[in-house]
């Protein structure tokens, strides 16, 4: 399967000022499958260690941080072949179980660069936290990852035929059903399956939604484990109160996350540090407030006030107990909550384009999804699920602050009109990926 981030990896080998490379993401979201390809691609050979319960290689951590003697006791004892400089990927996965191992990163930056060296983990900001790790600052690079995006979904299911027909298309032009009625098929098939490795693999292998919602259910009994096994008992029962109150806070129509509604009479400062728990574990996404849009958004925003979403949709959809059936037959019941699970997908396919999403809302209740500051340009984006476009609440933020540029997603095709000085764009949810595009098209990039 296709991952965009193998792009950045080949861009990191080939840096002169190269450091290590720490890959983080939530759990399950393709990591080492994705840095194992790479090395066996891009490289003689791949050395692998994997710190997960392994105790016997985590001691040659543990003595000093002696690169020639670390590599010299993982190569001869461990591997059992020698770690060449230029011609060996060194992988040392799973290191949120080792913490000597995190530390080590900055020896092997200072002491031997010419190495090319990939960590891997997940929960590492717990694990930091949690053990009193000092970082090596300045002497790692780092790759995010998330599950996979719905356009390398469409091409690891047989349509990148469809995603290169799209790419091919003058932007302002509206996209024919040659290409709209298979990619309104796939979104539909996304908001199913989602973008975890395991199930995307099972659906391409099966097509058998039945088989998938088996994968997705095992997903989340392993990240309910994870719980117990990476907080303290006290935290786990915290955190898994707002694990399973997520779902009701998104349906919710004014869905912002009310720590009240978790627990009853529960407050922000009993519940918030198992929520930041699930945040700093990549599992959940926050989505701050910004009532004064100016940039940079990020000095603007409301840490009190926030909406949280799942880092997955179709996790979210097997969370909820939603039918696949549900999904693809639409029913008159599921109105309010395929709003809501719109703007989940929306969300996590801006995490995957990197762009950076606040929201933001009036006193009086006008509201836009999601504004970004992506490049230093300010644009909103109002979600729909359907084909209805409406939305006072977008027009009021253009009037307002002016925008050079803003979006309406939702099934409607592409379309644009200019309303005062903002150019606002009709852009289909099964196209979001072409959202920088658009941006760069108006600042003449």
């Amino acid at each position: 399967m296709i991952r965009k981030e193998y792009e950045n990896l080949l861009k990191w080998k080939s840096r002169k000022s190269r450091k290590p490379l720490l890959v983080l993401g939530v759990r399950q979201c393709g990591k080492t499958y994705l840095i194992k390809e790479f090395g066996s691609n891009e490289f003689d050979d791949v050395a692998y260690c994997n710190f997960d319960g392994n105790e016997g290689i985590k001691t040659i951590f543990d003595y000093d941080f002696d690169i020639n003697r670390i590599l010299e006791e993982l190569g001869s004892i461990v591997l059992g072949k020698k770690i060449l400089p230029g011609k060996t990927l060194l992988i040392l996965d799973e290191i949120q179980d080792c913490p000597r191992v995190i530390q080590s990163l900055k020896y092997f930056c200072e002491n031997l660069p010419e190495l090319h060296v990939i960590a891997a983990g997940s929960l590492l900001g717990i694990t930091l936290k949690k053990e009193g790790v000092s970082f090596p600052v300045g002497k790692v690079e780092r790759l995010e990852m998330f599950p996979m995006s719905f356009e390398e979904f469409v091409i690891a299911d047989g349509g990148e035929k469809y995603i290169k027909g799209i790419n091919s298309l003058p932007l302002e032009r509206e996209i024919s059903e040659l290409y709209s009625a298979p990619m309104k098929k796939y979104l539909q098939n996304y908001y199913i399956v989602g973008g975890m490795p395991e199930a995307v693999q099972k659906w391409i292998d099966t097509h058998d939604y039945a088989e998938v919602d088996q994968i997705q259910n095992q997903i989340l009994q392993d990240y309910a484990d994870d719980f117990g096994k990476h907080a303290s008992p006290e935290t786990a029962i915290k955190i898994k109160l707002i694990w399973d109150a997520i779902p009701s806070q998104i349906a919710k129509e004014n869905n912002k996350f009310i720590f009240s509604h978790v627990k009853q009479g529960a407050r922000a400062k009993d519940l918030e540090d198992a929520l930041e728990w699930l945040v700093s574990a990549g599992i959940v996404y926050k989505l701050n407030l910004v009532q004064t849009p100016q940039l940079p958004l990020e000095s603007m925003k409301d840490n009190t006030y926030f909406k949280v979403y799942m880092a997955d949709v179709g996790l979210l959809r097997k969370k909820s107990n939603v039918n696949y059936r549900t999904i693809l037959n639409g029913d008159s019941s599921y109105i309010q909550f395929k709003g809501a699970f719109a703007e989940n997908y929306v969300m996590s396919q801006l995490k995957c384009l990197k762009v950076p999403a606040y929201f933001w809302r009036t006193q009086a209740d006008a509201e836009v999804d999601f504004i970004s500051d992506w490049e230093g340009i300010l644009f909103p984006i109002e979600v729909k699920s359907a084909d209805n476009t409406k939305a006072k609440s977008l027009q009021l933020f253009c009037k307002r602050f002016a925008p050079k540029i803003a979006f309406r997603t939702s099934l409607k095709n592409v379309g644009d009109k200019v309303n005062g000085s903002t150019h606002e764009w009709s852009l289909p949810l099964y196209a979001l990926f072409k959202l920088k595009d658009y941006v760069k098209k108006e600042m003449g990039w």
